[in-house]
């Protein structure tokens, strides 16, 4: 028996050796593309699919003056006029097929309607009624300060005051450029009709389908402080995790900036001024940037140092992960799990539509559709082109952060899941499962 399990692989070596190279190397071709495509058909049947919304995702509830509960009221969203026009787009260009070779149309239509306000900020919420409050007095306290309320019209920048009397708001820099726009508009940025830089915010808390008391609290909130219309509810039927909640709440934004922050209030809201200058300071010649919230300097500070000994291994082993498994600009970014993103305006059409993670891994596919987002001209000082960027940059910014009791991460658990996701995530945009294309 054991000289007939030896003699085994010898014949085998001998069938090798006698076969012909040519025909050696055919057989290794069908193998590996038999191989692939198995590989590519078990991408199709385990990466996530985000599933549509339903009719009563697209409206949201608020505070009345009087203190009583809205009825469900429309949500705007450039998402949808977004898809629409691109599908315009798609269907032009199939009726004129006489369009000449390697004329310049954009694959990729990154056309959105104008921003109404200054700032919109995105929460996604999942049982978060006891931690939301603090969250949203200290977001409401800064953007006031900073921003104001938007007037009646859903546009301005009046701020209001213990006195009643409206106070001057506080712009953050202005180093937007952009030689479309009025000469007189130096910035770029969106402006009131009076000439006036836009002000304004709004918060919109995406309810995941939470079991708790989330959506009084938040409602609460608004009847206490005056947020009529400004803090708007949208509650999901179906949970969809947090990045489905985030991805959801940027389909609906009005604001120039579009940034999305925890319910727990772990990372500082008064940072979002640092985000704002570090995109800014990154922004291309189509106003595109995003910046991100870095605890990476946190690394040997008492707040990471007492954490337990599994959990900053784990860490260090998923940032070791997605230093292999991510292109270049994104491996670099030394925390890319922070809850705490800015995004221009400019920039949402070419991530948001794009997205398929729903889970804790959604940070990551941003940040990738970010660095393969198509490329724009570069402007110089006169508006004329003198280069081409592409993708679009990230600004990973330092800001304060600190850990907050009733985290719904299982530790080990979820760091697998996370791992497998990301692994999933980067052979599905490598093998064209995942394509920048409309579904």
């Amino acid at each position: 028996m054991a000289a007939t399990v030896t003699s085994i692989p010898e014949a085998i070596l001998d069938l090798l050796l006698q076969t012909p190279t040519y025909m050696l190397f055919l057989v290794f071709i069908a193998l590996s593309g038999l191989g692939l495509g198995a590989i590519f058909i078990t991408l199709h049947l385990v990466a996530p699919k985000p599933r549509d919304p339903f009719p009563s995702e697209k409206t949201y509830i608020t505070t009345n003056p009087d203190g009583s509960i809205s009825s469900p009221r429309q949500l705007p969203c450039w998402y949808d006029r977004w898809r629409a026009t691109s599908r315009l787009q798609q269907q032009t260009l199939k009726q004129y097929p006489t369009i000449p070779a390697g004329f310049p149309v954009p694959e990729d239509n990154g056309l959105i309607e104008p921003a109404e306000v200054a700032i919109s900020v995105v929460i996604p919420a999942y049982n978060e009624a006891d931690r939301i409050l603090p969250t949203l007095q200290e977001m409401v306290e800064y953007l006031d300060e900073k921003f104001g309320r938007p007037a009646s019209n859903g546009k301005g920048n009046s701020r209001p005051s213990s006195s009643g009397a409206a106070l001057p708001v506080q712009h953050h820099r202005l180093v937007f450029n952009n030689s479309n726009k009025d000469k007189n508009n130096k910035s770029g940025k969106e402006n009131t009709e009076d000439g006036e830089p836009l002000g304004g915010y709004e918060i919109i808390v995406v309810n995941d389908g939470s079991k708790d008391r989330t959506v009084e609290v938040a409602l609460e909130f608004s009847r206490q402080h005056g947020l009529h219309d400004i803090l708007r509810v949208v509650t999901l039927e179906k949970n969809r995790g947090k990045g489905g909640g985030v991805t959801h709440g940027l389909r609906h934004v009005r604001g120039e900036y579009a940034v999305f922050a925890d319910a727990d209030g772990a990372s500082r809201f008064s940072d979002l001024g640092k985000l704002i200058e570090g995109c800014e300071d990154v922004v291309d010649g189509s106003n595109r940037g995003v910046a991100i919230g870095s605890r990476a300097h946190l690394v040997g500070s008492e707040v990471v140092v007492k954490r337990s000994a599994i959990r900053n291994f784990l860490m260090r082993s998923f940032h070791f992960v997605l230093m292999i498994l991510t292109p270049p600009a994104t491996s670099r970014i030394r925390d890319t799990q922070c809850g705490f993103k800015l995004f221009s305006r400019a920039a949402l059409p070419h991530i948001i539509p794009y997205m398929h993670s729903e889970g804790w891994i959604f940070d990551i596919e941003m940040l990738m559709l970010a660095e393969s987002a198509p490329a724009t001209p570069v402007l110089s000082s006169d508006g004329s082109v003198i280069g081409t960027s592409y993708g679009i940059k990230v600004a990973e910014v330092p800001i304060q952060w600190h850990e907050v009791e009733g985290s719904k991460v299982n530790l080990v658990q979820d760091s697998i899941k996370m791992a497998i996701g990301l692994a999933v995530l980067r052979a599905s945009w490598m093998m064209g499962v995942y394509r920048r294309r409309l579904t």
